[in-house]
């Protein structure tokens, strides 16, 4: 088994090693008629626009800028449209390949990634001038006198940007069939879809510094658009960092949580996805469904400061015991505190065990003294303790969860979540599937029996609030108690 491992392994790496001399080999024959004897290449136009494209990429690769610069190729695909535009397709082609060259690159092996993106771009290039060409889009610069054809010169540059992402998406496909082989359909899916968008902006961009080009001020008017652009790219290349590392900090939390309480793996996953359906329904704005999103998936995060005794016991809970489960809200606020990008989302987390009637913890807070955020996760939290399957009992069918909830509305929760997350059931179904942050990344051990060995299906038993069995027996058919706390309230 392991040898015909390794034999797939040599023959996707002798598939790779093939492949990309072969695009290198075309990308040679791409930028050849530029280099013939009397081919009347502008040389000062393709060295402006070359060194503007190695000058885009060296920053990355400089110690002083660290990884703080946009150092994927696609933040200057403009300036290659522009050169696109401006120039023969052999001479636009060599734009590319300097830049392409010396750019950073992050993972090994460096050469060979080098030399793959240079082949890429320059065939890429080719493809979208010659397109560009072939429509008539070098005569509607205007220069020399002449105006831009306006807005018919848009026509030929959209043209050229759809090759252009065309045969950059196809060749990204191959790579990965080649090298990593993938299925021809998994390769190429959905990479279409997610660039040409970008890239007749591109093209857009791209025509506009030709314009300028051609224009009385010369290639310095191109810097006008050029700049604004690096800039903005930087910008947003930080934006997704910072992302990145909100994601990031979010799954350290949410990871240590599973690995303390095994017994709960995947919940606070499903909790910010109900959280979400009910904040669509009720109109949140996107910038807040985010939020509530993290809300749901930390709100749980207070269990890092609860004993892992107390958290994994066996039996029913003393009253000390439920006391010290019940202070994890004001564990989470306080783990949380200091992270500014949660937002309300730290009062949610803080607050989702209150009750509409008062009889909840921490402050007994009571109607809309209740933060919003809190009222959203406290629904969707009592929705997956019931709809999920414990040790001792199994879970409940979404229908029976869900008249629960009605039962409970207006006393333990807020009526207008209950209705929010109904019509959103009702509309998108559920699934107890987890995929995101959570619950089924790999580095987070799962139930194990007493040989210590993985049992599939069957959770650890813990002592968490979604796992204390009912003192008493059931008062109707969906398990709910009598008293100040029904079935939905116990719950992590």
């Amino acid at each position: 088994m392991l040898g015909g491992r390794a034999e797939r392994v040599r023959a996707t790496r002798g598939a790779a090693r093939a492949y990309i001399p072969a695009v290198a080999v075309g990308a040679l024959w791409c930028v050849l008629p530029a280099l013939r004897t009397g081919a009347g290449t502008p040389w000062v136009t393709v060295a402006l626009l070359t060194g503007l494209y190695l000058v885009c990429e060296l920053p990355g690769r400089c110690p002083f800028f660290g990884s703080s610069v946009p150092i994927r190729a696609g933040s200057f695909f403009p300036l290659l449209l522009a050169a696109a535009f401006l120039l023969p397709p052999a001479a636009a082609a060599l734009v590319a390949v300097p830049g392409s060259l010396v750019g950073r690159v992050e993972q090994p092996p460096a050469t060979a990634r080098r030399v793959w993106r240079a082949a890429q771009l320059t065939v890429t290039v080719w493809a979208a001038s010659s397109v560009h060409g072939l429509l008539g889009g070098t005569a509607t610069l205007g220069g020399s006198g002449r105006l831009p054809d306006l807005p018919y010169a848009i026509l030929p540059a959209c043209a050229a940007a759809l090759a252009f992402s065309l045969v950059l998406t196809a060749l990204d496909g191959s790579i990965l069939v080649a090298a990593e082989r993938l299925p021809l359909r998994r390769a190429w899916s959905g990479l279409l879809p997610r660039s040409l968008g970008a890239h007749l902006v591109h093209g857009l961009a791209g025509l506009m510094m030709a314009v300028l080009w051609r224009g009385p001020h010369g290639p310095l008017s191109a810097l006008i658009v050029l700049l604004p652009m690096y800039i903005s790219c930087w910008v947003f290349a930080q934006y997704h960092r910072e992302h990145a590392a909100h994601r990031a900090t979010i799954r350290a939390l949410v990871q240590a949580v599973d690995i303390k309480d095994t017994y709960t793996r995947g919940h606070s996953e499903r909790v910010g996805r109900a959280s979400v359906l009910i904040a669509r329904e009720l109109g949140m704005d996107p910038d807040r469904l985010e939020v509530v999103r993290f809300a749901g998936i930390l709100h749980d995060v207070g269990k890092l400061g609860v004993p892992t005794r107390v958290l994994r016991k066996d039996g029913p809970l003393t009253p000390e015991e439920r006391q010290v489960i019940e202070l994890h809200p004001e564990y989470g606020h306080e783990i949380v505190r200091g992270i500014g990008f949660l937002g309300e989302a730290r009062a949610a987390i803080l607050h989702h065990h209150e009750r509409l009637d008062g009889s909840g913890y921490p402050y007994g807070l009571s109607g809309r003294e209740i933060p919003e955020f809190a009222r959203v996760v406290a629904v969707a939290d009592a929705f997956d303790a019931m709809t999920s399957t414990r040790s001792y009992r199994r879970g409940r069918p979404v229908p029976a969860a869900l008249e629960e909830l009605k039962r409970c509305a207006g006393t333990q929760f807020d009526p207008q979540m209950v209705r929010a997350l109904v019509r959103g059931l009702e509309r998108h179904g559920w699934s107890a599937v987890t995929t995101a942050v959570t619950a089924d990344e790999p580095g987070i051990p799962g139930p194990r029996s007493e040989s210590g060995k993985a049992v599939p299906g069957r959770p650890r038993p813990s002592g968490g609030l979604d796992r204390v069995p009912p003192p008493q027996p059931p008062a109707d058919g969906l398990g709910a108690v009598p008293g100040p706390q029904s079935a939905a309230d116990r719950r992590g």
